[in-house]
């Protein structure tokens, strides 16, 4: 299945849905809240649209966050399946603040084998495929750095005391870059930053495209208290909380 799948098509989804987005981003527009209080916009439900009709031509499921959730006795006969975040940094997109991305990942079982994780506002892509490398507008990952500073990327909206503990724990010099969206991982993959420790909620969609990048970048995610990667497709989709490094 992974051979028949172009990463190039993909990328183009991408920007088509970044395409439509932009056009309500750089206008006013309405912010509806879901039942568990998280942000939708119509962007949101646009990019959705476009991502997940272009995606029908493979056949395969889709798991997105803006549609309907399947029930897991029948997820769970999934073999391959697409797992999409159409807009992952709604917060950061009504803020105006360019940190929010498009996210289209492959599954294969339990492990993201492709992903593309597109931010339109800074027109930066990153995309990888098992067994072809990772990369960052082209350029192959992970990308060489001079510093020598520990770096450590953290969530904008979501540093906690758990966060701030990990990250007051870690010996030497080191610097704390915050940022929003699934691009935290993206900074983990490209060697912009060396880890990444979410102690906070995350569900599946929000990881999956920027963590095929990261394995294929030759980093990953791990499980935060056992040290095994991130799994998908499971009964409950909240992710254990996680580090990348």
């Amino acid at each position: 299945m992974l051979d028949t799948i172009n990463l190039e098509d993909i990328r183009q989804i991408a920007q088509s849905a970044a395409k439509a987005t932009l056009e309500i981003y750089n206008r006013d527009f309405d912010v509806e809240y879901k039942e568990d209080h998280s942000p939708l916009t119509e962007a949101d439900k646009v990019a959705n649209s476009i991502i997940c009709e272009a995606l029908k031509k493979y056949n395969l499921p889709i798991m997105s966050e803006e549609n309907k959730m399947i029930a897991y006795k029948e997820r769970k006969k999934w073999e391959w399946f697409w797992c999409v975040d159409p807009i992952d940094g709604t917060k950061e997109f009504i803020k105006k603040n360019g940190e929010w991305t498009i996210n289209i990942a492959l599954i294969y079982k339990d492990t993201p084998v492709l992903g593309v994780v597109y931010a339109p506002a800074t027109d930066i892509m990153y995309s990888a495929k098992r067994g072809e490398g990772a990369y960052k507008n082209g350029e192959s990952l992970p990308l060489k750095r001079k510093d020598k500073i520990y770096k450590i990327v953290a969530s904008k909206s979501h540093m906690n005391e758990e966060t701030q503990k990990f990250i007051d724990n870690i010996e030497g010099e080191k610097e704390l870059v915050s940022i929003g969206s699934s691009l935290k991982l993206c900074m983990v993959a490209s060697n912009e930053a060396d880890c990444y420790p979410r102690f906070a909620p995350t569900k599946e969609w929000d990881t999956a495209a920027a963590d095929a990048i990261v394995r294929e970048a030759g980093k990953m995610t791990y499980q935060a208290f056992n040290e095994k990667p991130l799994v998908y497709n499971k009964q409950d989709l909240l992710n254990p909380y996680f580090i990348v490094k």
